[in-house]
Protein backbone atom coordinates (compact mmCIF):
# COMPACT_ATOMS: atom_id res chain seq x y z
CA UNK A 1 0.00 0.00 0.00
CA UNK A 2 1.22 3.27 -1.27
CA UNK A 3 1.33 6.60 1.90
CA UNK A 4 -0.46 9.35 1.02
CA UNK A 5 1.34 12.53 -0.30
CA UNK A 6 0.82 13.85 3.75
CA UNK A 7 3.23 11.45 4.99
CA UNK A 8 5.49 11.62 2.30
CA UNK A 9 5.78 15.19 2.87
CA UNK A 10 6.54 14.93 6.33
CA UNK A 11 9.12 12.32 6.03
CA UNK A 12 10.76 13.93 3.63
CA UNK A 13 10.48 17.44 5.96
CA UNK A 14 11.95 14.89 8.69
CA UNK A 15 14.68 13.57 6.91
CA UNK A 16 15.85 16.97 5.14
CA UNK A 17 16.02 18.93 8.84
CA UNK A 18 18.24 15.42 9.94
CA UNK A 19 20.17 15.86 7.54
CA UNK A 20 20.78 19.64 7.74
CA UNK A 21 21.65 18.91 11.49
CA UNK A 22 24.08 16.19 10.99
CA UNK A 23 25.61 17.06 7.75
CA UNK A 24 27.01 20.45 9.60
CA UNK A 25 30.34 20.43 9.25
CA UNK A 26 30.46 21.38 13.07
CA UNK A 27 27.94 18.84 13.87
CA UNK A 28 30.38 16.09 12.41
CA UNK A 29 33.02 17.51 14.05
CA UNK A 30 31.68 17.28 17.45
CA UNK A 31 30.63 13.95 17.39
CA UNK A 32 33.70 12.67 16.13
CA UNK A 33 35.45 14.24 18.97
CA UNK A 34 32.97 13.06 21.56
CA UNK A 35 33.23 9.52 19.84
CA UNK A 36 35.41 8.48 21.84
CA UNK A 37 35.44 10.15 25.59
CA UNK A 38 33.60 12.99 27.27
CA UNK A 39 35.11 16.45 26.80
CA UNK A 40 34.61 19.74 28.56
CA UNK A 41 33.33 22.47 26.58
CA UNK A 42 37.21 24.22 26.68
CA UNK A 43 38.86 20.99 25.75
CA UNK A 44 36.54 20.38 23.05
CA UNK A 45 36.51 23.81 21.84
CA UNK A 46 40.26 23.52 21.56
CA UNK A 47 40.78 20.22 19.50
CA UNK A 48 38.59 21.32 16.58
CA UNK A 49 39.82 24.70 16.38
CA UNK A 50 38.25 27.42 14.11
CA UNK A 51 34.75 27.67 15.51
CA UNK A 52 33.56 30.52 17.73
CA UNK A 53 32.32 29.68 21.26
CA UNK A 54 28.78 30.73 20.37
CA UNK A 55 28.94 28.32 16.92
CA UNK A 56 30.01 25.44 19.54
CA UNK A 57 27.53 26.18 21.83
CA UNK A 58 24.48 26.17 19.40
CA UNK A 59 26.19 23.14 18.19
CA UNK A 60 25.95 21.53 21.50
CA UNK A 61 22.51 22.37 22.27
CA UNK A 62 21.39 21.17 19.17
CA UNK A 63 23.17 17.88 19.91
CA UNK A 64 21.44 17.75 23.15
CA UNK A 65 17.87 18.39 22.36
CA UNK A 66 17.72 16.03 19.48
CA UNK A 67 19.28 13.58 21.97
CA UNK A 68 22.99 13.07 20.61
CA UNK A 69 24.96 14.35 23.50
CA UNK A 70 24.33 14.53 27.27
CA UNK A 71 25.45 17.57 29.45
CA UNK A 72 26.62 17.34 32.71
CA UNK A 73 27.35 20.46 35.17
CA UNK A 74 29.63 19.87 38.10
CA UNK A 75 28.93 21.58 40.58
CA UNK A 76 32.59 23.42 41.14
CA UNK A 77 33.46 26.84 40.77
CA UNK A 78 33.45 27.91 38.32
CA UNK A 79 30.73 25.27 36.92
CA UNK A 80 32.96 22.41 35.15
CA UNK A 81 30.66 21.50 32.09
CA UNK A 82 31.24 18.15 30.01
CA UNK A 83 29.63 16.78 27.41
CA UNK A 84 29.83 12.97 25.81
CA UNK A 85 27.57 10.95 23.17
CA UNK A 86 24.34 9.40 24.19
CA UNK A 87 23.82 5.74 22.98
CA UNK A 88 21.76 7.72 19.92
CA UNK A 89 25.32 9.96 19.88
CA UNK A 90 27.56 6.49 19.00
CA UNK A 91 24.84 5.45 16.61
CA UNK A 92 25.44 8.50 14.65
CA UNK A 93 28.94 8.23 15.33
CA UNK A 94 28.91 5.35 12.70
CA UNK A 95 27.77 6.94 9.42
CA UNK A 96 29.40 10.16 10.65
CA UNK A 97 32.78 7.87 10.68
CA UNK A 98 31.96 6.26 7.20
CA UNK A 99 31.44 9.21 5.39
CA UNK A 100 34.55 10.99 6.58
CA UNK A 101 37.05 7.94 5.63
CA UNK A 102 35.27 7.96 2.26
CA UNK A 103 36.13 11.38 2.16
CA UNK A 104 39.39 10.89 3.26
CA UNK A 105 39.97 8.27 1.04
CA UNK A 106 37.93 9.88 -2.66
CA UNK A 107 39.07 13.66 -1.91
CA UNK A 108 41.72 13.31 -4.54
CA UNK A 109 39.07 11.78 -7.22
CA UNK A 110 36.58 14.81 -5.98
CA UNK A 111 39.77 17.56 -6.82
CA UNK A 112 39.95 15.97 -10.39
CA UNK A 113 36.26 15.27 -10.87
CA UNK A 114 36.12 19.60 -9.87
CA UNK A 115 38.93 20.47 -11.98
CA UNK A 116 38.19 18.50 -15.36
CA UNK A 117 34.59 20.37 -14.78
CA UNK A 118 36.31 23.58 -14.04
CA UNK A 119 38.59 23.53 -17.17
CA UNK A 120 35.63 22.38 -19.36
CA UNK A 121 33.27 24.77 -18.43
CA UNK A 122 35.89 28.18 -18.69
CA UNK A 123 36.12 27.46 -22.34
Amino acid sequence: MKPDNHLETSECRAISQMLSRVGDKWTVMVVTFLGNETLRFSELRRRIGGISQKMLTTTLRNLERDGFVNRTVEPTSPPSVSYELTALGHELLEPVSRLADWTRDNSHRIEEARSHYDRLTSK
